[in-house]
């Protein structure tokens, strides 16, 4: 329920609108292609980040039949006009939506959209709906403003009304200009973002004035869980300056929210299934990326877990989330 996908043709949108770091791609001889953000080098990609059935017969390895396919963060560009994301939006959700018609028993699909700009978001959100994607990738924050802002609750609100699910992915990673070196802003960055995302939709009332909101957050829900006692004690200790807009224990919310197994751990793991319970635990690979679980559940399988407990996570907390029926993918 966590893949990225890019089109494998990127119109220049730069050139398009006139200004931005806008990503296009450099296709190489060797069928692979460079992620250029405007003139600068942004990483290589393969095609499995792009062709539906070579990343089929990849997942058929791992006896995987459905993969949830969203675009890579970076494409989010929260910076640019909201009318011009919204374009790129619309690009990007078509061809994700192109992919899961063609390929129904084993593509779903998310969107993105233009959190920068209420208004764009929510028609975009509400086109993706109508396209068939069944949910929207947004960001752990935009442009470094929280999920908790009063200027992105109208989306949330239509999400809920739409029965559109919301996955959060880390990205912008707070400190990332101070330490680039070893590789932090994806090791450290990016669990400490999705946490501030958790604690901020929490502590911001998001989840307790939408109680229908179908959430997930990758990477196991990052460094919230096993922070969890700190977090609910700075709530006890401080509530002037936690407690301002929910009172409630950020304890009283596991389990209402759901989080991706990518842990690369046993241990972690089952501490993640323990506080969450296996029907908030979904099956996440961050294929086709290196930091990602690229050998799907493999772990999982080994780990010695009840065969409801493997059931729930590689398909039950999923279907839950996206608010489907695992018949539509009868063979």
């Amino acid at each position: 329920m966590h893949t990225h996908i890019l089109p494998k043709q990127l119109p220049n949108f730069a050139e398009k609108f006139g200004y931005g770091d806008f990503i296009h791609l450099i296709q190489k001889s060797d069928n692979t292609a460079d992620m250029m953000q405007g003139e600068k080098f942004f990483r290589t990609i393969e095609s499995n980040c792009w062709d539906p059935k070579l990343r089929i017969d990849d997942y058929e390895k791992f006896d995987t039949q459905v993969q949830v396919v969203c675009t890579i963060p970076v494409m989010f560009s929260y910076w640019a006009k909201g009318k011009d994301c919204a374009e790129l939006s619309r690009y990007l959700n078509d061809q994700i939506a192109e992919i899961c018609e063609a390929n129904p028993k084993h593509y779903l699909g998310l969107g993105t959209i233009p959190m920068q700009d209420a208004n764009e978001a929510i028609k975009e959100l509400e086109r993706c709906k109508e396209i068939g994607l069944l949910g929207v990738q947004i960001g752990s924050n935009i442009n470094d403003k929280n999920l908790s802002e009063e200027e992105f609750f109208p989306i949330f609100k239509a999400a809920q009304e739409l029965g559109m699910a919301i996955l959060v992915h880390p990205w912008n990673m707070m400190g990332m200009k101070h330490m680039t070196k070893y590789w932090l802003p994806w090791l450290v960055g990016m669990p400490a973002e999705t946490s501030r995302a958790i604690c901020s939709m929490i502590f911001g009332g998001v989840l307790e004035r939408l109680p229908d909101l179908r959430v997930c957050f990758c990477h196991a829900g990052g460094s919230f869980l096993p922070t969890i006692g700190r977090v609910e004690h700075g709530l006890n200790c401080r509530p002037d300056l936690v407690a301002i807009d929910n009172a409630k224990s950020p304890r009283e919310y596991l389990g209402k929210f759901w989080v991706d197994c990518i842990t690369h751990d046993p241990m972690a793991l089952e501490y993640i299934l323990k506080m969450q319970g296996s029907k908030r635990v979904t099956l996440g690979s961050d294929y086709p990326f290196p930091l990602g679980d690229l050998e799907i559940g493999k772990f999982i399988t080994e780990m010695g877990l009840e065969q409801n407990i493997v059931e729930d996570i590689f398909c039950n907390a999923t279907l839950e989330w996206l608010d489907i029926n695992k018949s539509r993918f009868d063979v």
